[in-house]
């Protein structure tokens, strides 16, 4: 499932290969994010383009619009978003998180309101797995309660210590009856047309589940966690709680007090991460996998990712500049000049989002590919000072 293939001489950093049902994932590796079976203003072939190896679907989203019951009957996500290669699903864990203000947390569960119209919904750790089997994901994440920063003690050995019971439901949940809840591509609709590429596809039918490590800033209370769950065998695990609003010091503290008590022969994965300096130190410190939004999101905003630091596109100094975003840009945007790209948001035209999100999620897939070839080579700590040297220089 996961083969460690390479280590740095000189970091923690570690070059692997994860094995799904929908393909295999070189990692380090980043997940763009696609929160509602989408990855925002891109179609899966642009995806497929930037050799994009997996990416991430939102499971509490996609479970209020338009229903997993939905997606399953349509062969499942895989198939509804015509998307071929490796999927992960997260809990709906964040989301919890994030409705503090709707929500009430309790043994069984999270009961909340509908952000779409108010309703009372219940999301248990059965519930979750449930939706994920569904959805037909190759990776499905635990239930798991996101403690806030700042967290007093007493609040956190209480959520660390309910995430691991529910983890434990998870995983029984999951054991016993993903297999049944897995998603049967349909027949081909009508007849009359030639069949869609991903006929060929089967559903997944060994879903992958990973635990998640909690504990807040304390590294006892992390410590157990990690322990916890190892003691579950999971298939990966997960740091959760970082990118919550900590400080930089407590996200990289948080990785340093998990990964040393997760086995090495599993996928470690840090959740809603990051800058592309914040990856390649947790790429450093053990950690495999990566999602957040930040490329795709900055991208809305005429934020462009260069080696240089990032740019913002609609300044005024770029009205008449006739290069291309970078001096490697991808073929697929290198005819386009920042004077012209700057032109399309100040027009609002949709075209500057399209060519922004591909050109910033390209830069950090081509970021892992680096940090992957350096980690082989044995060069990863140059690698990382090099890029981040050229990188922050400009915010100096």
């Amino acid at each position: 499932m996961f083969e460690l293939l390479a280590t740095d001489a000189t970091t923690r950093a570690r070059r692997g290969r994860l094995t799904t049902a929908h393909g295999t994932v070189e990692t380090p590796v980043f997940m763009p994010v696609g929160t509602q079976g989408s990855v925002k203003t891109l179609h899966p072939d642009e995806l497929r383009l930037l050799d994009a190896e997996i990416i991430l679907g939102n499971t509490y989203h996609l479970w209020l619009r338009p229903g997993e019951e939905t997606i399953r009957e349509l062969g499942g996500l895989h198939r509804f978003s015509a998307w071929d290669r490796p999927l992960l699903t997260d809990s709906g864990g964040f989301q919890v998180w994030s409705l503090a203000k709707t929500r009430r947390i309790s043994e069984e569960g999270v009961h909340f309101q509908n952000h779409l119209d108010g309703s009372p919904a219940l999301l248990t750790p059965e519930k979750s797995m449930e939706i994920q089997a569904s959805l037909g994901s190759d990776i499905a994440m635990v239930f798991d309660e996101c403690p806030p920063f700042p967290c007093e003690r007493n609040y956190a050995e209480k959520s660390t210590s309910l995430t691991t019971r529910w983890a434990e439901r998870c995983l029984k949940w999951h054991q016993e009856n993903a297999i049944h809840h897995l998603p049967v591509l349909p027949p081909t609709a009508q007849g009359d047309r030639p069949p869609q590429p991903l006929d060929s596809e089967i559903a997944p039918t060994r879903q992958l589940c990973f635990g998640i490590v909690q504990g807040s800033a304390y590294a006892d209370l992390r410590e157990s966690s990690a322990r916890d769950l190892r003691a579950l065998d999971f298939d990966g695990y997960a740091i959760g709680g970082v990118s919550v609003g900590e400080p930089e010091e407590e996200m990289f503290r948080a990785v340093d007090h998990s990964e040393p008590f997760l086995p090495s022969r599993k996928p470690r994965y840090a959740m809603g991460l990051g800058t592309p300096p914040q990856m390649l130190e947790m790429i450093a410190r053990g950690v495999d996998m990566f999602d957040c939004v930040h490329p795709t999101r900055s991208a809305r905003h005429g934020l462009a990712f260069t080696p240089d630091g990032p740019i913002h596109i609609k300044n005024a100094c770029f009205e008449r500049d006739p290069a291309p975003l970078t001096g490697d840009c991808h073929p697929h945007l290198a005819d386009f000049s920042r004077a012209y790209l700057r032109h399309l948001f100040k027009a609002g035209e949709m075209l500057a989002l399209r060519l922004l999100s591909f050109h910033n999620l390209d830069f950090y897939l081509r970021l892992m590919r680096g940090a992957r070839e350096a980690i082989k080579a044995g060069t990863f700590g140059e690698f990382q000072s090099s890029f981040c040297e050229r990188y922050n220089h400009q915010t100096k």
